[in-house]
């Protein structure tokens, strides 16, 4: 097991190649870096410069007149074997490899000597062929990704660089806060399972996100994952489950995507949610997030459309998932308010007439009713209801129910009116979706990781046992 401590809790971090030019990828790591608040020492690298952004630079780690325990390579590929030596006798931990043009483009060799040549020494290395890391604790941003990542509990493990930045622009748009982003690019030394293990313990880390292009050493994945999902969930996004998307990850890290029957069966093994999209693995990732865990599978839908009901009813049932009668209690206390002809099935229909004020009770009473485990609430637009309106009237509810007790997901269904409510309510953190089969699904994400987990703790207490 590595010990990443100093990698997330650094002392001191250096930038080797940390360019004056504003446009090459070792300025932007600096600025980055300066601007996100780190607040230990920075040491820019650059034999060429005195000064880079303010900060005195240095020649050489070698010439830094205190040990580093980070050192970040942004330099030519060819030139990277002499860095990771220079910076190995310095006393370097980690060295955290910008640069490309290795085992991606069939230059094994290369990358074999990097990796020898820090093992020598003692140091790990991240990379090669990555775009950096965050850590929002210590307000690392090491990145030449956006700067203002937002802090919060969900660590993003990325194998590739550009959709991992991309989606580092996801995580701000969609309010999602991140504990950690890490590119792992060729995983020529550090990879998933040494993450997964520095996760498992981390207590600003409550769940796991990673996008996946192959698995270096699938016992011990299984194994770090399966610890990992009894305490907090993982989604994984797995690239290459097709013989085309294999050849492009090969092509792309170097990653051997194999087979996906292996794939599938080590995620259900160790209760990882495989996501078949990034639009999926968001969607589960901001429900499993910002709610609690349900206690059983009492599910209740409460919507104004009939059709945005059934569409929800059967994405539940497709994920195993069967609406029972609601509970007598709820049914008595919604009855109260809505015209007679409102089916008080289950999904509840408050009818396309509901006012904002029936959203506010019906929520209300859900979130308050000790036989309902989880809420699913659709809103279809109409002429007599503003989005943002009822975005606001379950707002209400959860903040006079004392918080999201148990779990809930939202769908607005409308215009643009339905994506101002959408994002109100994520700005809340409650999770809110367009359509009522992403509000559904994300629902059952939630539940099936219940089950996952269940399933795990029974695996291990048996194989421990055995």
């Amino acid at each position: 097991m590595a010990d990443l401590k100093k990698l997330f809790y650094p002392s001191s971090i250096a930038v080797v190649g940390a360019s004056r030019n504003p446009k090459k990828i070792g300025h932007l790591i600096l600025k980055n870096l300066i601007e996100y608040g780190y607040k230990s020492r920075i040491y820019p690298v650059n034999p060429a410069a005195d000064e880079v952004l303010g900060l005195k630079a240095y020649p050489s780690v070698s010439s830094i007149p205190e040990p580093v325990d980070v050192v970040v390579v942004s330099v030519p590929a060819p030139k990277v074997p002499e860095v990771i030596e220079d910076a190995g006798k310095a006393g370097a931990k980690f060295a955290v490899i910008i640069s490309s043009g290795f085992k991606e483009v069939g230059n094994v060799e290369l990358e074999k000597k990097v990796v020898e040549t820090a093992r020598k020494y003692g140091m790990r290395v991240l990379g090669p062929n990555i775009f950096g890391y965050v850590y929002t604790p210590s307000r690392i941003n090491a990145t030449f990704g956006p700067r203002d990542v937002i802090p919060g509990g969900v660590a993003f493990i990325t194998q590739s660089g550009a959709l991992g930045i991309a989606l580092m622009g996801t995580t701000i748009m969609e309010g999602i806060g991140v504990s950690a982003i890490i590119s792992i690019g060729n995983k020529a030394d550090l990879d998933d399972a040494d993450f997964l293990e520095f996760f498992e313990n981390d207590p600003n880390t409550n769940i796991v996100l990673i996008y996946l292009e192959g698995i270096t050493n699938g016992r011990r994945f299984v194994e770090a994952a399966s610890r990992v999902t009894i305490k907090k969930p993982i989604v994984v996004i797995k690239s290459g489950r097709t013989e085309a998307g294999a050849r492009a990850a090969a092509s792309h890290t170097g990653s051997l995507a194999g087979n996906i029957a292996f794939y599938e069966t080590a995620f259900k093994q160790s209760g990882i949610l495989f996501a078949k999209s990034v639009e999926e693995a968001f969607d589960w990732v901001k429900a499993l997030t910002w709610n609690p865990l349900p206690n059983s599978d009492r599910i209740v839908v409460i919507t104004n459309g009939g059709g945005a009901g059934v569409q929800a009813s059967d994405t539940l049932a497709d994920n195993g998932l069967l609406l029972q009668k609601p509970p007598k209690n709820l049914v008595e206390e919604i009855r109260k308010f809505v015209p007679p002809f409102a089916s008080l099935a289950n999904p509840i229909d408050l009818t396309g007439m509901a006012p904002t004020d029936w959203y506010y009770k019906a929520v209300y009473a859900a979130l308050n009713d000790p036989d309902v485990d989880s809420i699913v609430v659709l809103y279809c637009h109409t002429a007599l209801t503003h989005p943002v309106e009822v975005a606001d009237a379950i707002m209400n509810a959860v903040k006079d129910s004392g918080g999201l007790k148990k779990p809930m997901t939202v769908a607005l269904i409308g215009g643009v009116e339905a994506y101002e409510g959408i994002k109100k309510l994520t700005q809340a953190k409650i999770p809110a979706y367009p359509t009522p089969e992403r509000a559904a699904a994300a629902m059952a994400a939630i539940h099936r990781y219940v089950k996952y987990r269940e399933y795990v703790t029974k695996r291990l207490s048996y194989l421990g046992g055995s």
